[in-house]
């Protein structure tokens, strides 16, 4: 019997929540010498699926691809600012493939190379975020609906 095909979710915060999830985990994975590999994963996929719930919240589109200056040229459509985070998207790219398979062209991850992924993890997180929380109010200033709560008024 075939296997059913995935469907990913086109819900823009269930994205939002699974990266924020992936933070945690970076958070966590850095504090010990053996899970470097994993906190810099944990950064890229953050900042990947923040940028999928924005671009998907703006455009209805889900996009596939784990290039995150690619994903920041994606939401650039939507908000120019994005092009601010096109050098920490493409370092951040780089954790992606550094992390997951052994090669002997990248540096290996160690404390201080992992602390400076997560806190531009962290920050695009958050600019993200910000974006998103921008989208709702600019949204509701049309709805005509006083009082309602911002984000079902958009939905």
């Amino acid at each position: 019997m075939p296997k059913p095909e995935r469907a990913d979710s086109r819900q823009y915060d269930e994205w939002l929540d699974k990266a924020g999830g992936d933070l945690l985990c970076a958070r966590a994975l850095r504090e010990d010498e053996h899970c470097y590999d994993g906190a810099g994963f944990h950064c890229q996929q953050a900042v990947e699926k923040a940028l999928k719930a924005y671009i998907l919240l703006c455009s209805g589109q889900l996009h596939d691809g784990h290039n995150l200056t690619w994903l920041c040229r994606q939401a650039l459509r939507y908000d120019r600012k994005f092009s601010d985070w096109f050098d920490e998207s493409a370092s951040l790219t780089h954790c992606y493939i550094e992390t997951r398979y052994p090669s002997d062209l990248y540096e290996s991850f160690d404390y201080a190379r992992v602390c400076e992924a997560y806190d531009m993890a962290y920050e695009m997180f958050m600019f993200i975020c910000q974006k998103i929380d921008a989208h709702f109010e600019r949204t509701s200033r049309f709805s005509g609906l006083p009082g309602e709560d911002k984000r079902s008024a958009a939905e």
